[in-house]
């Protein structure tokens, strides 16, 4: 999986698309699965970026939620949406998944809440009319707040809520309603792709999806690798830019298996995903260059993993070899 030049791109499909498989289920509510996925999805994101924050130099308070918005539906479609999670405001933002034990949770919020005020005055609206910039506003707003500050939010129905949140890795979390087995990364969010969940076959294997992502943020790859001057069009499949790419994927691998142990998932799950992964009918051949091969990748996750066994039988701290000086991209 790779990190696109722009997430906000990807989601668009979100305006008009129904979820992956609504058709096909005949269920009559079909975001009820969208909504399910992404209280899988903050879940083990809340728990990957808090369990693993002492590594990550740079960190944001997390709250252990995703963030929803009837902006992203078209109008046909966004009372079947809203029903979905339990909200019933037709504009303002609302909570669309929680994490278990989060301060969200622990602070009375629930899912569908409508947010009409935070730190005392109305969510911020975005720069444009994009119909993730509200979004994005709220979360790049949150992610530049000291990191264990309170928040006070105004949901209308509930009131008053006051949330105290944990100091975590940085980024945000997402889920698109597409089919595609995929996850990308932007350096600030974790996009996950609903297909992905039909892939998997159980939370450690999504979490190693996940964590891979998160890799990249943690590591900074998207800025290292725009520091190095790589081309992102055409030429990313050769050459120079090739090989940062690849560079970055097999960092990104490795760091996983150790933000999968940090956060007591099983670090084999990382070997069991990109095993099949890699296998997977109709996968992208072009990737060949920017990717390592599966086999590679397997036996790359393996020995991570097997570090990380070695050190616990030692009863020695888990400490990932690049976290601290990741090799440089040149």
């Amino acid at each position: 999986m790779h990190h696109h030049a722009s997430i906000l791109l990807a989601v668009l499909s979100l305006l008009t698309a129904t979820p992956a498989n609504a058709a096909a289920s005949g269920d009559p509510s079909p975001y009820k699965a969208l909504a399910a996925l992404e209280a899988r999805v903050a879940a083990i994101g809340f728990r990957l970026t808090t369990a693993n924050a002492a590594w990550c130099r740079v960190q944001q308070p997390q709250f252990g939620w995703i963030w929803g918005d009837p902006r992203l539906y078209a109008a046909d479609r966004r009372p079947a949406a809203l029903a979905a999670y339990g909200a019933s405001h037709r504009d303002a933002p609302f909570v669309a998944a929680i994490a278990p034990t989060s301060p969200a949770a622990k602070a009375g919020m629930r899912v569908g809440a409508a947010v009409i005020g935070m730190q005392g005055r109305g969510p911020p609206e975005g720069a444009d009319a994009h119909p993730f910039a509200r979004i994005t506003a709220i979360e790049k707003m949150l992610a530049a707040l000291p990191p264990t500050a309170p928040l006070v939010l105004d949901t209308g129905e509930i009131g008053a809520l006051t949330l105290m949140p944990v100091a975590g890795c940085i980024s945000d979390f997402r889920v698109e309603a597409s089919d595609r087995a995929a996850a990308v990364a932007d350096g600030r969010m974790v996009l996950v792709h609903q297909g992905l969940a039909e892939f998997v076959r159980d939370d450690d294997e999504l979490a190693a999806a996940i964590a891979h992502e998160l890799a990249h943020n943690i590591l900074r790859h998207r800025a290292r690798l725009d520091a190095a001057g790589v081309d992102r069009g055409l030429g990313k499949q050769f050459g120079r830019s090739a090989r940062l790419f690849k560079q970055t994927e097999i960092e990104a691998d490795r760091l996983s298996v150790w933000l999968l142990a940090g956060a007591d998932y099983d670090p084999g799950a990382a070997a069991r995903f990109w095993q099949t992964f890699g296998q997977r009918p109709g996968r992208p051949m072009f990737q060949a260059a920017t990717h390592p091969g599966w086999r590679d990748r397997v036996a790359s996750l393996q020995a991570e993993a097997a570090l990380i066994a070695a050190a616990r039988a030692a009863n020695q701290p888990l400490h990932p070899p690049l976290i601290d000086a990741p090799p440089p991209l040149e």
